[in-house]
């Protein structure tokens, strides 16, 4: 399997309707404490933009949900792992995302048999408390050397000028949440996203 190299990372279908037609490929929606009621509408309204623009959906954490309503790609925390049914998931034909931050979680992470690997934070990030250290380059490298042709995908405080580097040390795809979110021009921004990732879009 193979990711689009710009994984875009927000926490709205409204973020999905805006950025998704700019021209992202790949977007996982990682939306907390909300209702089921609305967990399963911003689903649904993310699910239909993603087809319209023939975009890889994501859906983090409810797997259940994402089931439901369709859906064919989850992304899991360690903690999310313990309790899901990966039967259930698999049964239903859909792919497995899963975040590592050290060398027991990957191992955690690989018995599960993944569609792909998230390693982070690469950099120290902003948008939320860590008990893990910025993993750096290198660590990437070991993981990717680790795995093999499992997809990596680097996340944690990255930004467009970082991207040659977490891509020259075995990344896949590179996620990104604040450094578009926060930016007073998240559509710009996403358009150097795009563009910088394109070299490596047809490796």
């Amino acid at each position: 399997m193979k990711l689009d190299p710009f994984y875009l990372i927000v926490d709205s279908a409204d973020w999905i309707e805006r950025l998704v037609p700019v021209g992202v490929r790949l977007v996982q929606l990682r939306v907390k404490d909300r209702s089921e009621a609305d967990l399963r509408q911003e689903i649904r309204s993310a699910r239909a933009i993603c087809a319209q623009h023939r975009c890889q959906l994501i859906i983090n954490d409810y797997w259940q949900l994402a089931i439901e309503e369709g859906c064919d790609f989850v992304h899991l925390g360690q903690e999310d792992l313990e309790t899901a049914d990966l039967a259930a998931i698999r049964a239903a034909g859909v792919k497995l995302g899963l975040s590592t931050h050290d060398a027991v979680e990957l191992q955690t992470a690989l018995a599960a048999r993944p569609d792909y690997v998230a390693l982070g934070p690469v950099y120290a990030t902003i948008l939320k408390q860590m008990k893990w250290a910025p993993q750096g380059l290198e660590r990437l490298r070991g993981w990717k050397e680790r795995i093999g042709d499992l997809p990596l995908v680097a996340i944690g405080g990255l930004n467009v000028e970082r991207i040659e580097g977490v891509f020259v040390h075995g990344a896949d795809s590179a996620a990104v949440v604040t450094d578009i979110t926060r930016n007073a021009d998240p559509e710009a921004r996403t358009r150097q996203w795009l563009a910088v990732t394109e070299p490596w879009r047809s490796i």
